[in-house]
Parts: C-alpha cells; sequence; structure tokens
C-alpha cells in the first residue's frame, strides 16, 4: 500500500493540531472561544463559511445520489447554492444579523430567539432542537469521511479505526483552538478544497477525452439507462426541492448565522458575499459534475448495495479511486477531510453553545464564572463528537436522509421566526413559537409518515421534498399568527431595530 496518503494526512493533522495549539494561547472566556471576538475578517469567515457549507456529505452523499439521477442538470444543486446559499444570504441577512445581535447583547441563534421574542422559553426550545437534530448531521459527516478512507487505504484500515482518528484529531483541535484557531484552519482548508475540486474535475474528464467529451458520454449513458429501465426517472419535485433545501436551508441553519455574529465591521460582507459565491460555484459544481461523471464507471465496477440497488454513497468514491493515481488521490482525499473538519467544527462550536450559553448560563446559572462556563463548553464539544461518533458506528445507509432529517427539522424550525425577527418588527412571541412548533413537526411528521407507510426508500428519496415543506409552511404560519396576537413591546423592537 502507498504511504503518500498516510504521510500527507499525518502532516495535515500535525499543522491543525500546531494552530489549535496556537489558539489555545488566545482563549480565555466563550466569547473568544465561539465568535473569535468578533475580530474576524471578510475572507477568513467566507471561507470558514464556505467549508462549513459543505463536507463528505456533498462529494459522497449527495453528488453521488443525485449526479447519478439527474446527470448534469443535478449542477443547478450547485448554482442554487452559491447564488442563493451563500451570495445572497450574506447580502441580505449579514448586515441585518451583525447589528441586530450587537443591539440585543447577543451571541447565539437561541440567544437571539429570547431577547427578539422577549421569553426565555424560545431558548431552551430552540438550544435542545440544535443539540438533538445537528448530531445526526454530524455523524453523516463523519460517515462520508470514513467510507473514502477506508477507499483510499485499500480496505486495509478499517472504518472504526478511522473513525475513531478522526473523532480524536476533531475533538483535540476544537476544544483547544476556539473559533480564532478554527477560522484560520478552515481557511487552509478551503484553499484545499477550491483547487483540489479544479483537480478532481479536470483528471475524471481527462479519462474521457476533456469535459465537453464527458460531459456528451455521460449524459448519453444517462438517456440509455432511463430508456432501458435500468435508471427509474425520479419525480420531477425532487430536484427543486433539492435545491431549495441546500440553498434556502442554510439561512437558518444557527452554524452559518454564526458566521455573520463574527464579522469585524459591516464593510466586510459585500466582499464577504463575493468570495463566498466563487467559492461555492466552484466547490458545488465540481462536486456534482463528478457524481454525474459516475455513469461513464464500467458497469462492473459501479458499487451495489446487498438487495442490488445502487450504493449511492460509494459511487464517487470508487469513481476517483479507479481513476487517480495514488499521489492525487491522496490529494483528494485531503480536500473531503478538510470539507469534512471544517463542516464538524461549526456543528459542535453551534452544539455546544447551545448547552453553555443558552441553557448553563442564560438559565440555569447565570452567575457563571467564565473559567467555568468556557471548560463546559470544551467539554459538551466532546459529549456532542462522541454522540456522533456512535450514530456513524452503526454506519447508516442513507447520508443523505441523515441530513435531510437534520435541515428539516432545524432550519424549518428556525428560518421563518429568525427572517421575519429580522425584517418584520410586527412578528410576535406567539408568531415564532408556532413557527418552530409547525417546522419541527411538519419535517419530522412527513419523513417518518413515507418511511412507515411506504418504505425507507421512499421515505429517503423524499426526505429533502419533506425539508423544504417544513421551511416553507412556517413563513405562511409565523405572519398569520403574530397578526392575530398582540404585537411585542415598543421598547423591545426599538432596541433591536435601531
Amino acid at each position: 500500500m502507498n504511504l503518500f496518503p498516510f504521510l500527507l494526512t499525518a502532516f495535515f493533522f500535525v499543522v491543525i493540531l500546531l494552530i489549535a495549539g496556537w489558539g489555545l494561547r488566545r482563549t480565555s472566556n466563550v466569547h473568544d472561544f465561539f465568535l473569535g471576538g468578533r475580530t474576524l475578517g471578510a475572507w477568513l469567515l467566507a471561507f470558514s463559511y464556505g467549508t462549513a457549507y459543505f463536507s463528505a456529505v456533498i462529494f459522497v452523499g449527495f453528488a453521488g445520489q443525485f449526479g447519478w439521477q439527474f446527470g448534469l442538470n443535478a449542477l443547478w444543486v450547485g448554482v442554487g447554492n452559491a447564488v442563493i446559499g451563500s451570495g445572497l444570504a450574506w447580502l441580505v441577512l449579514g448586515q441585518r444579523t451583525r447589528r441586530m445581535t450587537h443591539n440585543l447583547h447577543v451571541q447565539t441563534m437561541p440567544e437571539f430567539f429570547a431577547a427578539r421574542y422577549e421569553t426565555n422559553g424560545i431558548k431552551i426550545i430552540t438550544a435542545l432542537i440544535i443539540f438533538i437534530f445537528l448530531a445526526p448531521y454530524s455523524a453523516s459527516v463523519f460517515t462520508g469521511l470514513s467510507y473514502l478512507f477506508e477507499i483510499v487505504f485499500e480496505r486495509k484500515v478499517s472504518f472504526t479505526v478511522v473513525l475513531t482518528v478522526i473523532s480524536i484529531i476533531s475533538f483535540i483541535y476544537i476544544t483547544c483552538g476556539g473559533y480564532k484557531a478554527i477560522a484560520r484552519i478552515d481557511f487552509i482548508q478551503g484553499i484545499i478544497m477550491f483547487f483540489g475540486s479544479l483537480l478532481m474535475v479536470y483528471v475524471v474528464a481527462k479519462n474521457y477525452g476533456g469535459i465537453t467529451a464527458a460531459a456528451t458520454e455521460l449524459s448519453t449513458k444517462l438517456n440509455e439507462r432511463i430508456a432501458s429501465g435500468e435508471i427509474k426517472s425520479p419525480p420531477w419535485y425532487i430536484l427543486p426541492s433539492v435545491v431549495f433545501m441546500t440553498s434556502f436551508g442554510v439561512w437558518g441553519l444557527p452554524q452559518m448565522v454564526h458566521k455573520y455574529y463574527a464579522i469585524r465591521d459591516e464593510n466586510e460582507i459585500k466582499r464577504g458575499a463575493l468570495i463566498t459565491t466563487i467559492f461555492a460555484l466552484v466547490i458545488g459544481c465540481a462536486a456534482y459534475f463528478t457524481g454525474a461523471a459516475t455513469h461513464l464507471m464500467e458497469p462492473h465496477t459501479i458499487p451495489r448495495t446487498a438487495l442490488g440497488g445502487i450504493n449511492f454513497d460509494q459511487l464517487v468514491p470508487d469513481l476517483v479511486a479507479s481513476h487517480l493515481p495514488q499521489v492525487l488521490l491522496a490529494v483528494i482525499l485531503l480536500l473531503v477531510l478538510s470539507a469534512s473538519l471544517s463542516t464538524l467544527s461549526s456543528l459542535v462550536l453551534v452544539s455546544s453553545s447551545a448547552i453553555t450559553i443558552d441553557l448553563y448560563k442564560g438559565y440555569l446559572n447565570p452567575n457563571a464564572s467564565n473559567r467555568s462556563e468556557l471548560l463546559l463548553m470544551r467539554l459538551l464539544c466532546g459529549v456532542f463528537i462522541l454522540i456522533s461518533y456512535l450514530i456513524a458506528l452503526f454506519r447508516p445507509a442513507w447520508i443523505v436522509s441523515l441530513m435531510s432529517i437534520s435541515w428539516g427539522a432545524v432550519a424549518g424550525s428556525f428560518l421563518a421566526p429568525y427572517l421575519y425577527g429580522l425584517f418584520w418588527k410586527r412578528t410576535t412571541k406567539l408568531g415564532a413559537y408556532a413557527g418552530i412548533g409547525t417546522g419541527l413537526l411538519v419535517s419530522n411528521g412527513l419523513y417518518w409518515y413515507w418511511f412507515f407507510m411506504e418504505s425507507p426508500a421512499n421515505a429517503g428519496a423524499r426526505a429533502p421534498l419533506a425539508a423544504s415543506i417544513a421551511m416553507v409552511v412556517p413563513l405562511i404560519i409565523v405572519p398569520v399568527v403574530s397578526l392575530l396576537t398582540s404585537p411585542p413591546k415598543p421598547e423591545t423592537i426599538q432596541k433591536a431595530f435601531e
């Protein structure tokens, strides 16, 4: 077995741990640990946003499944992520979020809800939603990354060993470094992702005569498979729901909104929007092009499940492993590793803050010292990683479903109360509660209805649709309930919107 992937990965881990050690000496309180002291500029935050957006889930799960099912039409997902989920999100949400969180003196999304809607109950509910429903998402990242490691190392290193090592490294660098270190690590990882994605497309396309020839051939193969009945065309609504979920969903995800809190000043926002749009366009389109290119694999090399269906989670890893020499394969491994660790760090930070800042400091022990609060947050980072690790040990078969369930529950619950809270002064406490409850009920209700009444496969295929509906319904419910209930106090509105 070639040692180059081992050596490159080991070097990468050493660099991460050195930066984490640097961050440890510069983190003295939770404000530093969670927000980096609100001192970060456009380049660091834009790359941190982009690397948190894309993880092993997109390369291993989404790109494989939707690239196989929709061919080059799956590129619309990447375009939507860049234009709507990145550039537009920054321009619409960035300035207002930074300004209002300053006015209300809040650090987290549950704190924002509590201050904006004048109720501590909403802080408890939203903090629990974050901690419970982001764990499956984190587990899906661990799972996808471990699949790729297994293939790159020619299955001579077991899934469990890879999962354990990655979990330990994640625990050390996240709990030590805090966000000052994590943002700098994300920047390095973002550079690896950007150029690694371009390299991946170039090498895969070159094997089939270039991008134009490869695109023509894979489209022909897809049409032949559909015509022969080998592939059943998915319902028309699946692709739009994937675009909607993955593009608008990030508007309500706390690990993404967190980036706006940490912006140094409002002048950085337009620059950050441009940087993150270009970054997301390259990463997203590269991933889905590679997923569509799996149609160029020889029939006997296409991975199958035990029941004979396509194993979507192994399509892209198998394609990449079969076409790249070990040196380049190690670079692609580093690409997916970078994407995954940055996403994990965002998930872990936000989830641990939900318990530490929103429940412990904000509700159970308001007089807690900086030292005890910081210690608890680091401890909870470890607890969250452990929970995600244990879920991933079961090697869940549907990575896309895990992510969709998480996005549906969290974005479905938070998007409407957050968006209306930022821009509409008439939004009320009961309106926010109604939006959170509706989003949670719709996302889980639809998925588990399809799971038990039809089949797990149907539920998995429709999980993005469930998540999309869960985001749309509260956008209607929140204003209706708000108009039917008493308006918020004028002094609260004045403070939030000044």
